[in-house]
């Protein structure tokens, strides 16, 4: 047998809700170092090129949408988007270890009447990113990160939709303080958005405003994890918080409005 037919491609796709499968271009299913791969014969990826330069690598995978884990109405709702991706050749005919082909992210995801085709980064495309940050009054930290350093076990909250209405959702339990939930994140647990976040743009007494709908309808009863944010000022970051010492902003460095106060400006 020619070398190269006894070659299959492996991809291992583990979204970040933490489901993962296993897909392989073989026609049958192979399991390799305990973990089963699926066959997916319809799956065809780009050429694989492998270099040394810092170039931000990337490649294309091609497939039918003829897998049960991969269905159309997740791919557009985004449950795959950011998914993790290891590829690795594997040789089903003599065994051996499998050689590592790449790994990254999935970055943009297109749709036809063939299937799909999922753009795969690599980990140099963190490249592109700026290397250092720029100035603003506002905080660029996030709550309750390493930098923030504000403990949020006691600021996550396990509530149930009473009822909601475009971007407004009604909760079975009042916020905990005038606009707690404002700039936080809402976690959907159950229903047909298990899994999504959304982030909040206000929030007071029982009514919450989200800045981004799940992708699904939001059914009544469901229920939600919520966190609270923060607007990034020093006000509430000291006030609200007592964390002023922890604040990732230049609130009293002039900005560009310094250039209009000038006499008869």
């Amino acid at each position: 047998m020619d070398r190269v037919t006894g070659l299959a491609i492996c991809w291992r796709i583990e979204r970040r809700d933490g489901v993962a499968i296993g897909l392989t271009d073989h026609d049958r299913d192979l399991e390799v170092d305990g973990f089963t791969y699926r066959a997916a014969p319809g799956m065809t990826p780009s050429a694989i090129v492998r270099g040394d330069g810092l170039e931000a690598a990337t490649m294309d995978a091609k497939g039918a949408l003829t897998s049960a884990a991969i269905t159309e109405r997740d791919l557009i709702a985004g449950r795959w988007d950011g998914a993790r991706v290891g590829i690795v050749a594997v040789d089903w005919a003599a065994g051996g270890a499998p050689v590592p082909l790449g790994a990254g992210t999935i970055g943009a995801v297109d749709l036809d009447a063939a299937g799909f085709t999922a753009e795969l980064r690599g980990a140099a495309a963190a490249l592109d990113r700026p290397a250092t940050e720029a100035t603003s009054p506002d905080c660029r930290a996030e709550l309750g990160d390493r930098r923030c350093r504000v403990a949020l076990a006691g600021r996550r909250r396990f509530v149930r939709v009473v009822a909601s209405d475009a971007e407004a959702v009604t909760l079975d339990r009042v916020e905990p303080a005038p606009d707690a939930y404002g700039g936080g994140l809402v976690r959907w647990l159950g229903g047909m958005n298990c899994g999504f976040e959304s982030a909040v743009t206000a929030s007071a007494g029982a009514m919450m405003t989200l800045r981004t709908l799940p992708p699904f309808a939001i059914q009544p009863g469901v229920l939600i994890e919520v966190t609270e944010g923060c607007d990034k000022t020093i006000a509430t970051c000291a006030g609200r918080f007592g964390n002023a010492i922890n604040f990732r902003g230049e609130p009293y460095l002039p900005g560009i409005d310094l250039l209009t106060r000038y006499p008869g400006g």
